[in-house]
């Protein structure tokens, strides 16, 4: 799982970023991106793609990932993601994420003359666009392959869910808890129902 990374390291990037996102497909709720820049692997729970984990075994990832890694987090809105597209949303996520874990660096590192030169980004997909000033590589399925992917998935994954349970205890009556703003049937049901909550996504509501 690290051999994507271990292989960049080789090519001369010092600081390598996985990258991913939670919450493209969802009638609700933020699109969310965390980017992991591994300092220790030596992880005691398992650590995969989010999808494969169970809630408990997430939580447990979450914690180790944020003791041995850096971390950054960025969240784009359901607004934003109607006034452009859920696409444009998902790099504007995986930005801010970027760009939060490297606040988290040593402004010694930070500073030094050739800094951006040394960080490369893996980015789960085929696709990006930033002004990031940092190599990238997009990786498909790279959250299956990419242990520093992995871990972004989980924290993407975690983070989000976390602010649709408190969305739940805002609008209690679409299950947020439950489904965290996919389509499902019982999900649909409540938009028909109550209406569409403050925090659908206008842009999808011809999936209904």
């Amino acid at each position: 799982m690290l051999a994507i990374e271990d292989k960049t390291r080789r090519a001369g990037f010092n600081l390598v970023i996985g990258v991913d996102e939670a919450g493209r497909g969802p009638l609700a709720g933020p699109v969310v991106a965390a980017a992991v820049a591994l300092r220790r692997a030596d992880f005691s729970v398992p650590v995969r793609d989010s999808k494969k984990l169970s809630h408990a075994q997430r939580e447990e990832a979450f914690h180790e990932i944020y003791k041995r890694s850096y971390v950054g987090v960025g969240i784009i809105s359901e607004n934003v993601i109607d006034q452009n597209n859920i696409l444009q949303a998902t790099f504007f996520a995986m930005h801010n994420a970027v760009v939060n874990l490297i606040a988290w660096l040593s402004p010694v590192m930070t500073s030094q003359k050739n800094f951006a030169k040394t960080v490369c980004l893996l980015i789960d997909g085929n696709c990006f666009r930033s002004d990031l000033p940092y190599h990238y590589k997009t990786i498909i399925k790279g959250d299956e392959r990419v242990l520093s992917i992995m871990c972004a998935s989980v924290v993407a994954k975690v983070v989000r869910d976390r602010i649709l349970n408190i969305y739940h205890r805002v609008y209690p009556g679409y299950g947020f808890n439950r489904h965290k703003g996919y389509a499902t049937e019982g999900h649909k049901e409540a938009i028909r129902r109550l209406g569409p909550s403050l925090i659908q996504r206008r842009s999808f509501q011809c999936q209904l």
